[in-house]
């Protein structure tokens, strides 16, 4: 079995890039808003909001962001909703899990790296994606978050590969940061959470459209 070119070993966000998790994500931010009576948001202001982790996404959510006194105690309410309810409505996008066998079978390894919470994670990799993706890493104590590149460097170490071979694959901005803070090319996918003019106007070079359009990507450009 062949590998694509040189890279052996593709890195993906989650959120907007390989999984759709908008409604729930709405869902639970507004389970714990409407619990202090506070105005609720529509999925595209939680479209927005998402990408930085749990706190920025309360902290953009809630009046006054950090300054409210409910702040914490919100953040506490939408966590644990939202890993009861993480997979009510969040799905693969389409021909994502055909891109992830076809990486497979060109004997790609594979990982998740995410601002959202690390037991979400790798709740939610194993559950869709346990047959394709050797390891996931999401936000915690140990790792700092995106655009750090220190979750980058964890996932590569898990799966005993080397930066040189790897590329990342993202739907925002901050990923854009990430692998340019960690030296890997980037990828970008239109069918995420950040339109195309902003992924541009952030030094997006690549930007598929489809997922199976990553093949080819790779074996043209890189």
């Amino acid at each position: 079995m062949n590998t694509i070119n040189r890279f052996d070993t593709v890195l993906f966000d989650l959120d907007g890039t390989l999984l759709d998790t908008l409604a729930d994500l709405a869902d639970s931010v507004n389970y714990a808003l409407q619990r202090y009576d506070f105005p609720t948001i529509g999925v595209d202001d939680t479209r927005r909001f998402v990408g930085n982790g749990y706190a920025k996404l309360i902290e953009r959510a809630i009046p006054d962001g950090t300054r409210n006194p409910h702040f914490s105690r919100c953040l506490e309410e939408f966590g644990n909703h939202y890993n009861s309810n993480m997979m009510t409505h969040t799905k693969p996008y389409p021909g994502i899990l055909e891109l992830l066998a076809e990486l497979k079978t060109r004997n790609c390894r594979m990982a998740v790296v995410s601002n959202k919470n690390d037991s979400a994670v790798k709740a939610l990799v194993k559950h869709f994606f346990g047959t394709y993706i050797q390891t996931a890493i999401g936000e915690s104590a140990e790792v700092a978050r995106k655009p750090d590149p220190a979750s980058v460097y964890k996932a590569l170490e898990e799966l005993g590969a080397d930066r040189s071979s790897a590329v990342y694959v993202g739907d925002s901005d901050v990923d854009i940061f990430t692998a340019q803070n960690a030296g890997l090319p980037c990828i970008c996918v239109g069918w995420g959470f950040r339109d195309k003019e902003l992924l541009e106007q952030n030094g997006a070079e690549n930007i598929i459209d489809q997922p199976m359009e990553l093949l080819a990507l790779l074996e043209e450009r890189f």
